[in-house]
């Protein structure tokens, strides 16, 4: 595949997935044996996003994710982005299991790196910035 075919597949996705809510899209450009290197080995690539996406999404309805900058080479893509929304469910993702909804809003900062095979992505490595949304949640203090 090339480059910008790749780009276009992950901007798809980042739209449908997070900021649509349509799980179709994980099917469609997941791989089945993906790896999402920051869970357990063994765990269920397309399974483990739907439940990111939903959990995601129950506790910032309004969720979007603005890509900042996107490139690509050969199999990898790789951008950083924004997540933002306001906190109006219950947050059940990772280590913010159980966090009731606190009304505020965030501004998180991402980045993704993503290898792809034949129109799928087969490798996933993420980091957000999980103290500033626990500071903007007030469940952390802020930078001194």
């Amino acid at each position: 595949m090339s480059d910008n075919k790749n780009k276009a597949l992950a901007l798809e996705f980042m739209e449908r997935a997070f900021n649509q809510g349509d799980l179709s899209v994980i099917d469609e450009q997941l791989a089945k044996d993906g790896v999402d290197h920051q869970e357990p080995a063994g765990t269920d690539f397309c399974a483990h996003m739907k439940d990111v996406v939903t959990s995601m999404r129950t506790a910032f309805p309004d969720l979007r994710f603005e890509i900042h900058k996107i490139l690509a080479e050969d199999d990898i893509v790789a951008f950083r982005s924004t997540m933002t929304g306001t906190h109006q469910g219950p947050l059940n993702l990772g280590p913010l299991r159980g966090v009731p909804p606190t009304h505020r809003t965030i501004s998180v900062p991402h980045m993704h790196f993503i290898r792809m095979k034949d129109g799928m992505a087969v490798d996933l490595w993420h980091i957000w910035d999980t103290l500033r949304l626990m500071q903007q949640l007030g469940l952390a203090p802020g930078p001194r």
